[in-house]
């Protein structure tokens, strides 16, 4: 996550286009290889196995076969001769056949297949993203071997991420293959040097027309690299996230929606949201035909370092359709999602450029931490059952926004909401108790201003309305509070 305001992009968000650029540094040619996935068999036919036990006398023995069965009962009936022409002794022969088969063949006859057929994978909507698919993605890519994700780490970080991309059949998103490149912002010769490269692949939609319009599900993968000596292993920032991206690839590459998704792992955020910036400035995308943006960065840790069970999620009031999403989707359990008006916290990650050019989006994030850039982000500390839950609610946000019938409009609705106001007072609830706990630290004043927001909300809560000027000072009150106390 990259740790400035507004100030950190020009007014439009863009930058400017610049000269061909020309990759410095050798690198291998890539292809599309798709894996070829075996269609999951059906077997036909009512009758597959039967295996009933047949008992005569002592004696028992199992059909397995519906050609078995047929052929014992075909010699049954020649062993029980019938004059055609007696229709009397012709129903008493069909009573007879039809006892000797309800004995033959119980009712608990188990149906099973001689040969194995391939179960159908599970549902992820359903059942979600669970903690033991994520852990390779974070063990890999917050290992002190990628030392920080910087220079040769992250090429060997990018180099996992389009192997997994291959894996779960993601097509390449940029003409030359997965790789974007990314120049020096500070090099304006005609030839500039690389500085990054954008990861990006998609699933194209199902429907014949909504497949021309894009969901665009994006983590950075950069981080800080080795100072002083010192690795940075960024597990929370942002091997979480790009964990999440790849598990969503995973599903969606199995489960294609209606409408496209591209999947995009941002370079440089970490420098001004770089990465992000330049792929919108050079989009192989129709700007217009992009509805949808979700970026998730850092969500395996928690605000100030406490045991909450919160995920903060920005930009809902950016389009009806989204925060009628967030309402509708079944969050995890154990989890809770505290909604954020987007000017509390201004442009902290890669949806920066995407609110620029107004196309509705939502980022997801657990919150700033103590060890947040310092070499103390590694993976032990991670909290990966919540990175589990976080990423099934956003892939349960992907699911429903790539398959929305209507149309996904930027609209900012600027009434005030009670999401905020719940959301915020929960966190003041949870500072105090972990103060009380002794597991947080508060000076007398901080705890003073703490008690006062969470008074103040609570009455908000209980009446049920907030006002414009208690919105602002709702905003002022939260960040002052971010300021002074994470």
């Amino acid at each position: 996550m990259t740790n400035f305001g507004e100030s950190g992009l020009n007014s439009s968000g863009r930058v400017t286009a610049q000269a061909p650029v020309r990759v410095i540094a050798s690198r291998r040619k890539l292809t599309d290889q798709r894996k070829h996935r075996q269609p999951t068999t059906f077997r036909t036919g009512f009758f597959v196995r039967i295996r009933p036990a047949v008992t005569i006398g002592r004696h028992s023995e199992s059909i397995r076969s519906t050609a078995q069965l047929k052929k014992m009962l075909h010699t049954m009936s020649k062993a029980c001769p019938v004059d055609h022409d007696n229709s009397e002794e012709r129903r008493l022969h069909r009573l007879l056949f039809i006892l000797i088969f309800s004995l033959i063949v119980p009712a608990s006859i188990a149906f099973s297949s001689d040969e194995h057929t391939e179960e159908a994978p599970e549902n992820a909507i359903e059942t979600g993203i669970t903690a033991q698919a994520l852990k390779p993605h974070l063990e890999y890519l917050a290992s002190p071997d990628r030392r920080g994700r910087d220079d040769w780490g992250k090429i060997e970080s990018a180099d996992y991420i389009i192997a997994r991309f291959e894996e779960f059949g993601i097509r390449p998103l940029f003409e030359d293959g997965f790789i974007q490149a990314v120049p020096d912002f500070n090099d304006k010769s005609a030839e500039p040097i690389i500085m990054g490269r954008n990861i990006g692949g998609f699933v194209e939609g199902t429907d014949p027309d909504l497949k021309k319009e894009w969901i665009v599900v994006n983590a950075h993968y950069d981080h800080l690299g080795v100072r002083g000596g010192k690795v940075f292993p960024g597990a929370d920032d942002n091997a979480s996230g790009v964990s999440m991206l790849l598990e969503l690839a995973k599903h969606f590459g199995q489960n294609p929606a209606r409408r496209s998704i591209a999947f995009l792992a941002f370079d440089l955020e970490e420098h001004l949201l770089w990465g992000s910036r330049w792929f919108l400035a050079h989009c192989p995308l129709e700007e217009e035909s992009i509805r949808f943006c979700l970026t998730a960065d850092m969500i395996g840790r928690s605000l100030g370092g406490l045991d909450l069970p919160t995920v903060f999620v920005m930009g809902a009031e950016t389009s009806p359709q989204v925060s009628a999403c967030l309402d509708q989707i079944a969050v995890p359990e154990d989890l809770e999602i505290a909604r954020l008006g987007t000017d509390i916290v201004g442009t902290r990650s890669d949806y920066g450029p995407f609110r620029y050019r107004k196309i509705p989006f939502l980022f997801f994030s657990t919150g700033e931490h103590p060890d947040y850039h310092t070499p103390q982000d590694t993976l032990e500390k991670l909290d990966v059952e919540k990175i589990a839950r976080v990423s099934t609610a956003m892939l349960r946000v992907t699911d429903e926004m790539a398959n929305l019938p209507s149309s996904i409009d930027w609209d900012v609705d600027t009434t005030p909401s009670l999401h905020e106001v719940r959301a915020i007072h929960s966190v003041t609830k949870q500072l105090l108790d972990a103060e009380e706990r002794g597991d947080f630290e508060m000076t007398d004043l901080q705890r003073l201003f703490v008690s006062q927001v969470k008074s103040k909300t609570g009455y908000m809560l209980r009446t049920g309305r907030i006002s414009p000027t208690e919105r602002t000072w709702l905003v002022r009150s939260t960040q002052l509070m971010m300021f002074s106390l994470f």
